[in-house]
């Protein structure tokens, strides 16, 4: 694994690109519902088009060129793990607030940590725990520790998600070793495609939605949530490994709060800005550890 100061700050950059993509699904996903969009056809048509984009800069020869069952490894995460996780996790929206979800979903970095050091692909050294500790103390703060009884049902969902991304993500790592970053991430997204367009025809809920405003959410969710975010997840994720792109990622929330705040009118509260320094001070320290780390860590 490369880890020369510039690879892993670019990969970092990345890693924080992702984020940030990924941090606009759920607002952009409110946009589109509360306009008349059931869940199953929005997401149908943000990976129909995100297939439909990638496809437009994807090279025919590099796709040929991969073995097939690396195609299907690939069209399966996409289609099994990530279409779950994206239908799980915002799911449960019907059963708990966006606060608890959150909180919930973002002890994932932690179960990343943990499933690394029990296989031993990845240590988990005491500059890498305090980083992680500082990450979810800032995703605590930013979302609220759940302190309400919850509905069980969406505890069990927003859980669910975050042990499954736990294991996406170095099952990811590991299937797009060697391929293409475009030709890999148009195969997951493809799997994720076939996945919900499927989903969404078995519960008759695929149909053309119309609207100048309802289009333009969606166009956002493929371009930026699903093309550049997994285009860049895919890119650092192959430098910086599982445990410490969890770690970075955890920019995420903060940005969903800020964005939150500009398109939703939400107030920026002091927790906000306090969890994200915490984050940012997380993601600071992981990438000096990351620098010092030999090349073969």
């Amino acid at each position: 694994m490369e880890s020369s100061d510039a690879s892993v700050g670019r990969a970092t950059l990345l890693i924080i690109l992702s984020a940030l993509s990924f941090g606009s699904i759920s607002v952009l996903t409110v946009l589109v519902i509360t306009a008349g969009v059931p869940l199953l056809t929005a997401m149908a048509w943000r990976y129909a088009l995100g297939v439909i984009l990638l496809g437009a800069v994807a090279r025919p020869r590099q796709l040929r060129a991969i073995p097939r069952q690396r195609v299907i490894q690939l069209l399966v995460i996409g289609g099994c793990g990530q279409a779950l996780i994206t239908y799980l996790s915002l799911h449960a929206l019907e059963y708990i607030p966006v606060g608890p979800l959150a909180f919930l979903f973002y002890t994932y970095p932690a179960w990343v940590a943990l499933l690394a050091a029990i296989f031993r692909t990845e240590k988990l050294t005491p500059m890498r725990a305090i980083a992680l500790t500082l990450a979810l103390a800032g995703v605590t703060i930013i979302v609220g520790a759940p302190t309400e009884k919850l509905n069980p049902i969406g505890v069990m969902l927003a859980l669910v998600s975050a042990l499954l991304y736990s294991a996406y993500l170095p099952a990811l790592e590991h299937v797009q070793e060697g391929v293409p970053a475009v030709a890999a991430t148009f195969l997951l997204v493809a799997g994720a495609a076939i996945a919900f367009v499927i989903a969404a025809l078995f519960t008759g809920e695929l149909f053309l939605p119309t609207g100048v405003a309802v289009w333009s959410g969606i166009l956002a969710l493929a371009l930026v949530s699903t093309v550049i975010a997994f285009l860049t997840l895919i890119k650092g994720l192959a430098v910086l490994g599982p445990v410490r792109t969890s770690i970075v990622a955890t920019v995420e929330p903060f940005f969903t709060a800020t964005l939150g705040v500009l398109v939703l009118g939400n107030q920026l509260s002091t927790g906000t800005l306090t969890g994200g320094i915490l984050i940012a001070a997380a993601v600071l320290l992981i990438h000096w550890n990351s620098t010092q780390l030999s090349p073969t860590v």
